[in-house]
């Protein structure tokens, strides 16, 4: 199996579903090959997906995050 870099997603990184900013990655573990999500796709092929994968990294979690407010 390729070995594949593990970094953080940046907004750079697009969902392959829709094109909006990616929140997980899923690396196929049958290829190393990796998929972009949305927060909303993520979801939704979540359950199917996931079993197949050797790596889920979900970010979706900085949605909720509030910045920090500098004085």
């Amino acid at each position: 199996m390729p070995a594949t870099a593990t970094r953080e997603l940046t907004t750079l990184d697009r969902c392959d579903r829709c094109g909006a900013q990616a929140y997980v990655r899923a690396t196929l573990a049958s290829t190393g090959g990796q998929l972009f999500f949305c927060a909303h796709h993520a979801r939704d092929v979540e359950e199917t997906l996931r079993p197949s994968t050797s790596e889920w990294l979900d970010e979706s979690a900085s949605l909720h995050e509030r910045p920090a407010i500098v004085d």
